[in-house]
């Protein structure tokens, strides 16, 4: 990696930060170096199912997707993320015990992660990160809930042109099995809503 797009993905997560929080340039370089950049390839793992999670991803550049394995080896899609979004298991990172939930790339993709210690040394370090987080975390919650109203109360139809209306590139960069997966459909059934739009 570059120092060009080291330096990218740097200012990519103090943009974020700010859109959300004030911090001096003294707070923000100190933020900057607990982070560690990392690169995965299409298909690597990033968390898997039954390790302890210990980072919480920003993720620069790229997209990946969080599911969970049954034990018939159905692939369940819970979340996904891309550009200036954060990607974790939050209970595995939050108590450091084993993942339920398997992240994968799906692009090559450029994170900064955070680890578990370093967090904690920055909600001491500077207080303002704890509003940072719990405005992230409210927002996840919100996603969460209406996500949950929208899969009891409307049709598996209405819930992928919800999905598609919110996220328009998600066909581009997501495949429509792990679309109909999060979904709670079949992909038998997104092909016949998808040729019904």
């Amino acid at each position: 990696m570059g120092s060009g797009e080291k330096y990218a993905a740097y200012q990519s997560i103090i943009n974020h930060v700010l859109k959300r929080i004030q911090l001096t340039k003294e707070e923000q370089d100190y933020f900057s170096s607990l982070l560690t950049v990392r690169t995965i390839l299409p298909r690597q793992y990033l968390v898997q199912q039954g390790e302890v999670c210990q980072y919480e991803s920003f993720v620069c550049k790229g997209f990946l997707r969080s599911f969970y394995m049954d034990d018939k080896g159905n692939d369940h899609t819970l979340h996904f993320a891309f550009e200036d979004w954060w990607i974790t298991d939050f209970t595995s990172f939050l108590l450091q015990e084993p993942a339920s939930r398997n992240i994968v790339a799906l692009e090559h993709s450029v994170l900064l992660q955070l680890n578990k210690t370093s967090l904690d040394q920055l909600y001491r370090d500077i207080p303002a990160f704890e509003r940072f987080w719990r405005i992230m975390h409210q927002n996840a919650c919100m996603a969460q809930d209406q996500r949950i109203l929208n899969a009891i109360s409307m049709n598996g139809a209405d819930r992928y042109n919800a999905l598609i209306q919110k996220y328009p590139t998600l066909e581009q960069r997501m495949p429509q099995k792990h679309i109909a997966s999060y979904l709670g459909i079949t992909p038998v059934f997104l092909s016949r809503i998808r040729k019904g739009n």
